[in-house]
């Protein structure tokens, strides 16, 4: 098994693909928009998933977080509202707010599961700042830590009783950052002490089943690589400082905040500490060197990914009835 998760091209695997796949074994997949079509066609692709890596805990990931980060929307499913929508609701009523995060994240996971979708890249657990980029801050729980660790681990409970194991992210945390690392490369450049606050939703929920990390370069801990190149940030910071000990994976090595060949980025990540890279964009080319430059996944990352996938059990609850009560908390919070 390669330590990768790769995206897919489209709504059926193609031959290619399935080749490939099959030859390199990756460690799960991702799904986007250009995967999916309906229940039945996104099932269909899942069992197909399944079937060819011959394992039923295969990782098949997705971002589905609610408002403008949702890849599987209207009018095949219902539309979930952002983490600014908890947040608001915890400013009035916290453990109502609590309890709709709860009852939202079990619903996400009951839809997901109905598809064969078994992890979701879901909670943020990001702490927003005044100057936290847009890309980030319209999707956070808010700009206190004990907020977002709490309305974070509704979440994550939420979800793995829906069926599904959940991610928590970015590690060590985005809410300084002023540029989309989509697009460009931050940098952080507030204190160890100041620093503190960022990590402490993480260090709260460091027993989370799997993580991603930023793409950010933090000065006063690593001035010279972002946090997902950076054995010092991943060794030090997210194993030693929060105590995370699940697998962690890096956000997509295709955004422009990482420069090098997809090879050169997905290698480096891996050396840093990563277990898993993430590719999200199924270039047969890019799939192809990346497979060429990764071994085998590392026994300690398998085992994390092992552990991960048989965190949570079967499918538990009504959609509706979930989808609900949701509703009803917030419209009382």
């Amino acid at each position: 098994m390669k330590p990768v998760i790769f995206g897919l091209s489209g709504p059926v695997l193609t031959p290619q693909a399935r080749a490939f796949f099959a030859e390199c074994e990756p460690a799960g997949y991702i799904l986007f928009k250009r995967n999916i079509v309906d229940r039945a066609q996104v099932r269909a692709l899942t069992d197909s998933l399944r079937a060819l890596a011959g394992r039923d805990d295969l990782a098949i990931l997705i971002d589905q977080e609610g408002g403008r980060v949702a890849r599987m929307g209207p009018p095949e499913w219902p539309a979930f509202p952002a983490g600014p929508v908890f947040d608001a609701a915890y400013e009035r009523a916290p453990m109502t707010a609590i309890q709709a995060a709860r009852a939202n994240g079990q619903a996400l996971g009951v839809m997901l599961s109905e598809v064969g979708i078994t992890v979701d890249c879901a909670p943020l657990l990001d702490v927003a700042q005044p100057d936290t980029t847009e890309a980030v801050a319209c999707r956070t729980f808010g700009s206190d830590p004990m907020r977002v660790a709490a309305l974070g681990r509704a979440t994550l409970e939420g979800l793995a009783e829906g069926g599904v194991v959940g991610i928590v992210k970015h590690m060590p945390g985005h809410g300084r950052a002023k540029l989309d690392t989509h697009h460009h490369l931050p940098t952080v450049t507030a204190t160890d002490a100041e620093l503190d606050i960022d990590i402490e939703p993480f260090r709260t929920l460091n027993q989370a089943p799997m993580g991603m990390t930023s793409h950010i370069v933090f000065d006063a801990w690593d001035p010279d690589r972002p946090a997902t190149l950076s054995r010092i940030v991943i060794d030090r910071i997210i194993r030693q400082r929060i105590g995370f000990d699940g697998l962690l994976m890096t956000d997509d090595i295709d955004m422009k905040a990482l420069s090098g060949t997809a090879g050169d980025k997905a290698a480096g990540a891996i050396e840093a500490g990563c277990d898993i890279v993430l590719d999200c964009w199924a270039r047969m080319d890019e799939m192809i060197e990346i497979a060429g430059r990764l071994g085998e996944i590392s026994d300690s990352s398998r085992g994390r990914l092992d552990r991960a996938m048989a965190s949570v059990g079967q499918t538990k609850g009504d959609f509706a009835d979930l989808i609900a009560t949701r509703d009803a908390l917030l419209e009382r919070a």
